[in-house]
């Protein structure tokens, strides 16, 4: 399947967005639209690609793809923009904590979702992920990080995906 292809698959929205809809409808994981990442994606943005093609991969493989979705949702959920200077240093160590923490503050999650979180910055962060779903969304995390900078044909196929992945979500509210 192509990167720039994944807006076309808008049957597997049915499956994913049940996965994820507590989390949209949640302020904090909203404002992540206010946050640049890569580029000019938005924090938001990159973390609903992320979930996605997370929840794809997962799901193909037969693994435990709603924490895949959720967790790549969070995985990023730090709600702070990391380019100024008022905020922590060492960002690419210390994010995931603080991702964590906000999102143990908010939602219940499940051991493997606190895992997503926590390890997606493996080897930044020295703790390996202990799930397969961990690894996957730490590999999808790096790939669409990539994608978001060094790309920068694949930023309009992205705003697309993620615009249509929240249009439907929003429209199901």
């Amino acid at each position: 399947m192509r990167f720039f292809q994944i807006h076309r698959l808008h049957p597997d929205l049915a499956e994913y967005l049940p996965c994820v809809r507590e989390l949209f409808s949640d302020r904090a994981v909203l404002s992540m639209d206010e946050y640049l990442s890569h580029g000019n994606i938005t924090t938001l943005e990159h973390s609903i690609y992320v979930s996605f093609l997370s929840f794809l991969v997962c799901r193909r493989l037969g693994l435990d793809y709603r924490a895949a979705a959720r967790g790549g949702l969070l995985h990023d959920f730090y709600l702070y923009d990391w380019h100024d200077n008022t905020h922590p240093r060492w960002h690419g160590f210390k994010h995931a904590a603080y991702a964590l923490k906000n999102a143990e503050q908010r939602f219940a999650l499940t051991k493997k979702e606190r895992d997503i979180i926590r390890k997606h910055m493996f080897p930044l962060n020295l703790s390996p992920p202990h799930c397969l779903e961990s690894l996957i969304v730490n590999c999808v995390d790096k790939y669409c990080a990539f994608a978001e900078t060094v790309l920068t044909f694949h930023r309009q196929a992205i705003k697309g995906t993620t615009t249509s992945i929240l249009g439907r979500c929003f429209a199901q509210l």
